[in-house]
């Protein structure tokens, strides 16, 4: 399953959500993977496509960073699988 995870940085501060990342890393649990992400100019917003076969591996990442983050997520589809979905090819 992918998810497009939305975090916005609390009190739209990035800088503890980097200085954790640098000193830890992403702190994924195994069977999550990250798969890309892009952040606003402002700093204060990151949109992260996250993959896992469970809800809860995803869960378990946004526990080690939830005092930092406010996170909202949505379960996505790539666009091949929409299609194929609104076609019937699925």
């Amino acid at each position: 399953m992918l998810f497009m995870v939305i975090e916005r940085f609390r009190g739209g501060n990035p800088d503890p959500v980097y200085r954790r990342f640098r000193q830890c890393g992403r702190l994924a649990p195994e069977g999550l993977r990250y798969v890309s992400s892009w952040v606003d100019t402002d700093l204060g917003t990151c949109w992260q496509v996250m993959d896992a076969d469970d809800r809860a591996r995803l869960d378990a990442w946004i526990a080690n960073w939830a005092d930092l983050v406010d996170f909202e997520v949505r379960e996505v589809l790539t666009s091949a699988e929409a299609a194929a979905r609104v076609l019937g090819d699925a």
